[in-house]
């Protein structure tokens, strides 16, 4: 298939990039040129045009068969070429249909129904019902590749290329080109096309595409920056520090991809209904067109036989079958919409039944950017000194505390001078300075070596340094709660989330403090990586009937977001561990996308269940009506495809909601 679209491209177009492309790998040929975008986009437009001649053609033999008094056989043969150009293909298809053994399908449906009508008489009818039908589809189609043009023009962040500078020279190449240390220009006006570093300029950013924040981010050297982002006026050179295959952009989109593969539990079911509803109501229109003319003494087979043909046009489950699926993928376009990723249909709909919410602390609900506010020494040891050995311990650690240490210490380390480092996880570091073992960590870890230490209640975590199992002192490091975090467990108040927990690897007295200000309900402190898991499964146990949900954003919260009904991970300074293992990604820091999330997951639902209450009302009642002879067959093609439509245009409110 995708081999005969693009032997039309280049037949139509001439497009030398694709031709290449096809000819070096032909079953995998993806051109990005604009010749064959421009080619695919006025495909489409060609077909829906070829669809609205078509149609017109049969319509306008329609009228005048149906208007002017013609001959009888003249009359028969135009509504019948009418009913070909307007059903043929149809009517094809559900023959195709039954040899592969899928017989009960909507094509199956409409053309036994006006075949049907056709052979007891009802030429117009049959028609028109069949005209009428495909107009519907016709729209239908329209309305679906309208919200999925929305969702693509959404997600249209594919860096077409980079500015690669090799030397004194700039050469615009491939971003699949570049590897990671290579140096890259980025233009005003430009889409920066790769994760990087500024190392020069300075500039204001669009992150709209990532974020859904219309607010402009100022960048300069020293900054990350991610591919997706829309330089506005400074130029910029970047570090690449990803590849595109790793690169935020490149993730973002198989994120989306992946996710319409993810089907609901109200899509599955469903689908299911589906099944089993349509050879049932074949059953039921059987016994409609042969049971009462049998029974009843003034009853007529033609006039039966024309109440189950209205009654397997109405019985068509196309508007569930349609609208369902498409509201869940316009939900998740909404939600991208606003700087959330949601990995699928069923992540979505869970969303919409929350009981818990779990977060982590640090670089969730506080800033995760800490500062040394406090060094108290002890037992002779100096300030200064005590600073320079918890630098030189936590040299080699990437941990935010450490990074802190050494911030505050602010010089060089000579990594000469250790000779062993140990990493003791969840307490903290063992190193030898220059002959001396050094402890650094909790409290924890100074019990574990039987180090008396101070407790101490302020508001941080507290790192106690040992020098020989001599206690020397502590330091004190503070965290800042996000500012957005009190708004967010609010609004998750409001929405009536029964039961709100802080997991973290902090000491109690921090956590207790932070969890109080937040007014969160329990807090789980001082645990490892493994612990947290444990603490998630007595949470589930508590759980009546709700959803789980668990909030994190670093690599030691992979397993905590893989084990919970929702896994959510922050975006912004997540890291990609935390991100893989997630079902939901927020691409900013701020904890309150999540009530947005779940704002849109509920009102998804509502959608959902709005199209199902419309399609199985208006099917119950002009079913029954056209049992008992009431309805025509004008009022089945309505609750078909109109119906359909309905619930189409109800889907789409989803993308056009702020």
């Amino acid at each position: 298939m995708q081999n005969n679209k693009r032997a039309f491209v280049l037949e139509r177009f001439g497009c030398k990039s694709c031709a290449l492309d096809a000819k070096e790998s032909p079953l995998n040929a993806n051109c990005d040129s604009d010749s064959c975008k421009l080619s695919f986009e006025n495909d489409d437009s060609n077909k829906v045009y070829r669809r609205i001649i078509q149609y017109g053609i049969s319509a306008i033999l329609f009228a005048i068969a149906l208007l002017f008094n013609l001959l009888g056989y003249i009359k028969f043969t135009l509504f019948f070429i009418s009913y070909i150009i307007a059903g043929g293909d149809v009517v094809l298809k559900a023959t195709k249909n039954i040899l592969k053994g899928q017989i009960f399908d909507e094509y199956f449906l409409m053309s036994i129904a006006t075949i049907g009508a056709f052979a007891i008489g009802e030429y117009p009818e049959s028609v028109a019902v069949m005209l009428f039908y495909q107009i519907g589809e016709l729209l239908q189609d329209i309305a679906v590749d309208h919200s999925k043009r929305s969702i693509k023009e959404l997600m249209n962040i594919r860096p077409d290329y980079a500015n690669l500078k090799i030397g004194y020279k700039i050469k615009r190449v491939s971003p699949q080109e570049v590897r990671p240390g290579d140096v890259i220009i980025v233009k005003p006006g430009e889409k920066i096309p790769l994760d990087g570093k500024v190392i020069e300029g300075e500039s204001m950013v669009d992150t709209s595409a990532l974020t859904g924040e219309s607010v402009l981010k100022e960048v300069y050297k020293g900054a990350d920056v991610l591919s997706g982002f829309i330089n506005k006026n400074g130029l910029l050179t970047i570090e690449v520090t990803r590849e595109f295959a790793e690169s935020t952009v490149s993730k973002i989109l198989g994120l989306i991809e992946e996710a319409s593969s993810k089907k609901a539990p109200t899509e599955k079911f469903m689908t299911k209904f589906a099944k089993y509803y349509t050879p049932i109501v074949v059953f039921l229109a059987l016994i409609i067109a042969v049971i009462p003319p049998l029974i009843i003494p003034a009853a007529t087979f033609k006039e039966f036989i024309y109440r189950a043909l209205i009654f397997l046009i109405i019985s068509c489950p196309c508007a569930l079958v349609l609208s369902i699926p498409l509201s869940f993928f316009a939900g998740i376009g909404a939600a991208s919409k606003n700087g959330i990723l949601v990995k699928g249909s069923n992540y979505l709909e869970a969303l919409s039944n929350v009981e818990t919410v779990v977060f982590d602390k640090t670089g969730t609900l506080t800033k995760g950017v800490f500062k040394v506010t406090k060094i108290k020494s002890v037992n002779g040891m100096s300030r200064d000194a005590l600073l320079e050995y918890a630098a030189y311990a936590e040299s080699f650690s990437n941990h935010p505390i450490a990074e802190s240490i050494l911030e505050a210490y602010g010089k060089e380390v000579d990594r000469s001078k250790i000779k062993k480092y140990e990493e003791i996880s969840g307490n903290g570091v063992r190193a030898n300075i220059e002959g001396k073992e050094v402890l650094v960590g909790n409290a924890k870890l100074m019990k574990m070596e039987n180090i008396d230490c101070v407790t101490g209640d302020s508001t941080g975590t507290i790192i106690h340094v040992a020098i020989d199992n001599k206690y020397c002192g502590y330091i004190l490091i503070s965290d800042e709660v996000k500012e957005d975090s009190p708004k967010a467990i609010e609004s998750l108040r409001k929405m009536g989330i029964k039961r709100i927990v802080m997991l973290t690897g902090d000491n109690k007295v921090v956590s207790d403090k932070i969890a109080a200000s937040l007014g969160i309900d329990e807090v789980y402190s001082q645990l490892l990586p493994n612990e947290k898991v444990g603490v998630l499964e007595k949470l589930y146990a508590d759980n009546k009937k709700g959803k789980l949900i668990f909030v994190g954003d670093g690599i030691n919260d992979a397993p905590v977001l893989a084990r919970s009904d929702v896994g959510v991970a922050m975006g912004g300074i997540g890291s990609d561990a935390a991100i893989e293992a997630a079902d939901v990604v927020l691409m900013t820091d701020e904890p309150s996308k999540l009530v947005t999330a779940i704002k849109i997951s509920k009102r998804t639902k509502l959608i959902v269940w709005e199209n199902i209450l419309l399609a199985l009302g208006v099917k119950i009642v002009v079913l029954a009506l056209g049992a008992l002879g009431v309805a025509t067959m004008w009022e089945a093609v309505f609750a078909d495809v109109g119906v359909a439509l309905l619930a189409v245009l109800n889907s789409l409110r989803l993308l056009n909601k702020k």
